[in-house]
């Protein structure tokens, strides 16, 4: 019986051992972490979105530069074989009114569950064992290829061989879950091209930081309703409309995530990216300048921004926070300030504070079954690769989809 070792118990090293066990091949799978899925199940905490129901291009299309790769790999695993999947394992899922997909119950929990024991106790063939507390140090000494591996665990250094490998080791975001990027330089002493490793969906800080009375009062609300847009120095826009969070040191929330990646590429280049915050995108700016022109007699500046465009708590903070008292004072400058405020970043905060990251192990040092052209007989999935996606599903169909993709490569390999 061919056997095959999948390094990384997180979605795409189940998926990959799920395929390459279904077939027949004896599967372990080694992980660090004392459990499964660490990061799945606390992505999963605030309701567990699996995929998302958009039409196929746009999906696509959330995945920027590496699109193409992607999506090749989406056309064995897209959205809809995501919700089969759920099905087949005894989770009902949902549309929720963003599009966003759902389990019934909104939990992770369940669905890792009724996956781990379809794995263990599989319908034919053998049932994947799993080694928890087995950090990967390596290859073994001496060892030319890539299927004689190294581990610690409790009880001393271990050795290990397959006939194949999948590394489904994650990025090196959360590394207190797991994901701590240690395998970037394991893979380049190897000669594999690896990207270094970036935060992605990831908050930022602004310049000179926010005033101790404004991140007292306002850091963690909401800005609600609002929209953002920014212009990188590579003639790229971004514009769109949801809501975000100020932090302590700045901005961080799903509208900011979207958008992640064109503010950090921005700050490697040049050191800064202002973005244009709209407090009231559904009034015109010929609106709003009229509004706040309105007479207010002797009420104060504040109960006039309230009473005439609903401007209060943080959205009428951040504007005393930016602006001086003579813009303030200047209802055409303060009009404009409403409708396109600029708030300059300058800096990405820590990847271990981020969802996701950037970078990994680029796409043209593996084949169009993921393996690796260094290695034979190793192959890569999920995080770990060269790719990067906003929030909303897209982050876990592609590390399934890349898993499924990694396990029929594998299973090639074995059999050829």
């Amino acid at each position: 019986m061919k056997s095959a070792i999948v390094i990384g118990a997180g979605p795409a090293g189940l998926m990959a051992a799920q395929v390459l066990s279904s077939a027949g091949v004896a599967v372990h799978v080694y992980d660090a972490m004392p459990s499964v899925g660490r990061k799945f199940l606390l992505a999963g905490k605030g309701g567990l979105n699996l995929t998302h129901s958009e039409p196929v291009d746009i999906f696509a299309s959330r995945y920027g530069a590496r699109r193409q790769q992607i999506e090749t790999l989406l056309q064995g695993f897209d959205a809809t074989r995501v919700r089969a999947w759920a099905q087949a394992l005894g989770v009902d899922t949902f549309v929720g009114t963003s599009g966003r997909v759902f389990p019934a119950d909104m939990k992770a929990a369940p669905l890792l569950r009724a996956w781990l024991h379809r794995l263990r106790h599989p319908v034919q063939g053998p049932g994947v064992q799993f080694h928890m507390r087995h950090r990967w140090t390596g290859w073994s000494a001496g060892s030319t290829g890539g299927t004689h591996l190294d581990f610690d665990t409790p009880q001393g250094p271990l050795q290990a061989q397959a006939d194949a490998v999948v590394l489904a080791l994650g990025g090196g975001s959360w590394a207190r879950l797991g994901s701590n990027g240690a395998w970037v330089p394991l893979l380049q002493a190897r000669g594999v091209a690896v990207a270094p490793l970036l935060p992605a969906n990831c908050g930022f800080d602004v310049r000179s930081g926010w005033s101790e009375h404004f991140s007292s009062r306002f850091a963690g609300q909401p800005f609600k309703s609002v929209a953002i847009s920014v212009a990188t120095s590579q003639g790229v826009s971004f514009q769109r409309k949801g809501e975000f969070v100020a932090t302590a040191t700045g901005l961080e929330g799903s509208l900011i995530y979207a958008a992640s990646s064109l503010l950090r590429d921005d700050i490697i280049r040049n050191g800064q990216v202002t973005l244009h915050l709209d407090l009231l995108p559904d009034m015109s700016a010929e609106k709003v300048l009229a509004e706040v022109r309105h007479p207010r007699g002797t009420r104060s500046l504040s109960s006039h921004l309230k009473s005439r465009l609903n401007i209060e708590g943080i959205k009428a903070g951040i504007l005393y926070e930016l602006l001086g008292k003579e813009q303030m004072n200047d209802p055409a400058q303060l009009a404009v300030a409403i409708k396109a405020l600029p708030i300059t970043l300058v800096a990405a905060r820590p990847m271990d504070e981020a969802i996701s990251t950037a970078g990994g192990v680029l796409f043209e040092a593996i084949d169009r079954h993921l393996m690796l052209e260094q290695l034979p007989g190793v192959f890569c999935a999920g995080e770990m690769l060269d790719w990067e996606a906003p929030t909303g599903g897209y982050l876990l169909t592609a590390c399934l989809a890349s898993g499924k993709t990694a396990g029929e490569g594998a299973l090639k390999y074995l059999q050829g």
